[in-house]
């Protein structure tokens, strides 16, 4: 039997235990892990500093005070979200008792992306485990020492057998997914997003994947371009350019491109001084491959900011490229780097039709000071999330969901989200056993009679009050038995 196999065995065994299931425990689970980001800050820093050479502050910001917030809210509501959740009821349903219960679905497969590591794994974590589920959890290869750091920082804080790490490269995520699984929730690329799916098919089994793709940002010429364009390269060139949500290219006006192209000059210069190589605020390309993709991405644009690159140190400058056309390089596929290329478009219609005419994109930016412009744009595209005015920022709000749409993905986390994306709603109705003559409509022999009955009870809805509803309720008690009996037959 493989490690991984051992490892979904025992995280199953687990799961049938119980153990998992009771409030006090996920609770205890969630003030375990909310302990890990207070107690072993320095270890989760160093392993991402040597990743992706982000600094103790930035790995805070960007990585693990989100993850802090979300256990906080979790814990807080999780009483709230657990409980049966009442449902509307009609005429037939007045005397039962409806409602919604959430129930843990079983064993959960968590595969990390590299990019924001602790951010895009322990997210979904803390969904599973608020929702009752065990869940194997798979963090990225790509991003060596923070692998390492989780698988061995994890089991000293959450339940080994429930949550278990399970490392490696390709083959160790194969066997994983030969595996059965109650739900998996992958986060990375479309093109693995599909073999993730095939996989799953196999067992029937529910995905939730969380891609990418190439999220446009339209800039309308009539509004503050200083503003937007300082929002535009925070966006852009935080992480190096390595978001999923990041702006992945700029729609404006020709005639305000030298504008942008200056703003956003000024805007990286700064945030990462003349020299961003030296900037302790300035990332790094994960690894030489993903260096090398990128850098052939620049050979067919113009180069108007940046473009300096030291291969040896993963290093790409903040680059801007202008008079980006359509059929370029860098317009094929996802960047997931610092380049940011421009494409002029004479206006709103021709760039809600440049998108339209794309794959829809995780994230859609819109700047403009009118509210008719904004609306144009959210009413004829679609997109995972919306944003006006203001880059990635919607991914820290719990009480929106996160996720994407068509090609960028499927399924939806943060919050409330994420707690019933990994449960299963069931619905739930409990009957008495009495009040039979109400039910005498539907049994044989049928009639027109029982046919208009049924009609009445099943179409017709009524909007009362709680007073109304006991009163209908006493009324129907007593001459829905009398009534319907004797004219139903």
């Amino acid at each position: 039997m493989s490690r991984e196999q051992q490892a979904v065995d025992r995280a199953r065994k687990a799961f049938e235990t119980g153990r998992s299931k009771p409030l006090e425990h996920r609770v205890q689970q969630l003030n375990n892990l909310q302990r890990l980001f207070t107690e072993k800050q320095k270890e989760i820093s160093d392993a991402i500093k040597k990743d992706l050479n982000k600094s103790e502050v930035g790995t805070q910001l960007y990585e693990t005070l989100g993850l802090e917030g979300e256990i906080s809210l979790a814990i807080r509501k999780l009483k709230e979200w657990a409980a049966p959740r009442p449902v509307e009821k009609n005429l037939l349903t007045l005397s039962d008792t409806l409602y919604i219960q959430p129930e843990p679905l079983g064993v959960v497969l968590i595969i990390g992306a590299w990019n924001y590591p602790w951010a895009v794994t322990i997210q979904p974590l803390i969904g599973a485990i608020a929702a009752g589920n065990a869940a194997v959890v798979k963090p990225s290869e790509v991003c060596v020492h923070t692998a390492k750091v989780m698988e061995d920082l994890l089991p000293l804080y959450i339940d080994k057998e429930l949550y278990p790490v399970v490392t490696g490269g390709v083959p160790e995520t194969q066997e994983l997914l030969r595996q059965r699984f109650d739900h998996v929730f992958y986060t990375g690329n479309s093109m693995v997003g599909k073999v993730i799916m095939e996989a799953a098919a196999k067992h029937l089994t529910p995905v939730t994947l969380e891609l990418g793709g190439k999220s446009p940002c339209y800039i309308d010429k009539d509004c503050d371009i200083s503003i937007a364009c300082r929002r535009v390269a925070w966006g852009k060139y935080t992480n190096c350019g390595q978001t999923c949500i990041a702006p992945d290219y700029v729609l404006c006006d020709p005639g305000v491109q030298d504008r942008v192209i200056e703003e956003v000059k000024k805007s990286i210069k700064e945030f990462y001084t003349e020299n961003p190589k030296i900037c302790p605020d300035y990332g790094r390309i994960i690894n030489q491959r993903h260096f090398k993709r990128i850098m052939a991405l620049l050979d067919d644009s113009t180069v108007a900011v940046g473009g300096d690159n030291d291969e040896s140190d993963c290093y790409i400058a903040p680059t801007v490229l202008r008079d980006v056309k359509p059929e370029s390089k860098v317009m094929q596929e996802e960047i997931f780097g610092p380049l940011l290329p421009i494409l002029p478009v004479s206006g709103l219609d021709q760039a809600i039709k440049f998108i339209n005419k794309r794959e829809k994109p995780l994230a859609l930016y819109i700047f403009s000071a009118d509210d008719k412009v904004i609306k144009r744009m959210r009413d004829e595209t679609s997109s995972g999330g919306f944003l006006a005015n203001d880059c990635l920022v919607h991914y820290s709000i719990s009480s929106l969901p996160f996720g994407g749409v068509g090609n960028s993905g499927m399924g939806c986390y943060h919050g409330k989200h994420s707690f019933d994306q990994l449960s299963h709603l069931r619905g739930c109705l409990i009957k008495k056993l009495n009040m039979e003559g109400v039910n005498s409509m539907r049994y044989p022999p049928h009639t027109a009679k029982k046919l208009g009955w049924a009609r009445f009870f099943i179409l017709k809805t009524v909007d009362l009050g709680w007073l109304g509803r006991m009163a209908l309720l006493a009324v129907l008690a007593v001459v829905a038995a009398a009534v319907l009996q004797r004219y139903l037959q």
